[in-house]
């Protein structure tokens, strides 16, 4: 298994809906490569986090620096900037 095949299934295997088998050797791909590791972990995470349902607030700083950016980036793809 390689981190391309790991990438394709990562969804289900996060899920728990893939075959015994076939989780075993993403298990086995996981234990031997960090950056899918942290793919995972953080696909997992992510998850978590929104089965909570939860407003979160955003420091005001970090809010008007999310803002910034997506304005900007906003721009440059409809051709403003």
């Amino acid at each position: 298994m390689n981190c391309d095949d790991m990438l394709k299934m990562i969804n289900r295997y996060v899920d728990g809906e893939i075959d015994p088998s076939m989780c075993a050797n993403l298990e086995r791909h996981l234990a031997e490569c960090n950056p899918c590791r942290v793919v995972v972990d953080t696909l997992r995470k992510t998850v978590q986090f929104y089965k909570g349902d939860q407003m979160t607030e955003l420091p005001i700083q970090f809010k008007k620096k999310l803002d910034d950016a997506l304005r900007q980036k906003w721009d440059q793809t409809m051709g403003k900037g």
